[in-house]
């Protein structure tokens, strides 16, 4: 099932993936009430990463904003295999974005904008949410960011 939402992604050039297998025991995706909670997302493409290491490092705050619109996008299909269709989004209600940083890195709001900035692009004022971008000193994988969403759904 596909709507507006992923007719959105595709005027942006965008198509949601295939949900990121758990690299552990979890699920991408958990419902209650109201509410989708996607478990952290890396930024998985075909199964790899495209890029590890440290943000302010390794890895420029760039790449690192590109690789948090990659985690949303995980983060977006891991929404839609438990509710069926993104148009039943009524709010993305909260974003926390974690970022493998170099020490002395203090960009983590700039990477997360990634994540959010995607979000505004695909619901408009439905994306707007309240977020928190923390640096850590390691990621799953020596992933750069991980990104997960609260979301509510209509119904």
């Amino acid at each position: 099932m596909s709507g507006a939402v992923e007719a959105r992604l595709a005027e942006l050039g965008l198509t949601l993936p295939e949900v990121v297998p758990p690299l552990a025991s979890y699920a991408p995706a958990v419902r209650s009430g109201s509410y989708v909670y996607t478990a952290g997302q890396l930024p998985m493409v075909a199964g790899a990463l495209p890029l590890t290491g440290k943000v302010g490092a390794e890895v420029s705050p760039e790449q690192a904003k590109e690789l948090a619109r990659t985690c949303a996008l995980n983060a977006l299909a891991a929404v839609k295999s438990v509710v069926g269709d993104l148009d039943r989004v009524a709010r993305i209600v909260k974003v926390v974005g974690f970022v493998a940083s170099a020490p002395d890195f203090t960009g983590q709001p700039g990477v997360i904008n990634g994540a959010s900035e995607l979000l505004g692009e695909v619901f408009g004022d439905k994306g707007v949410h309240a977020r928190s971008a923390v640096g850590v000193t390691v990621l799953p994988l020596d992933a750069p960011v991980e990104v997960e969403f609260q979301v509510e759904i209509a119904d």
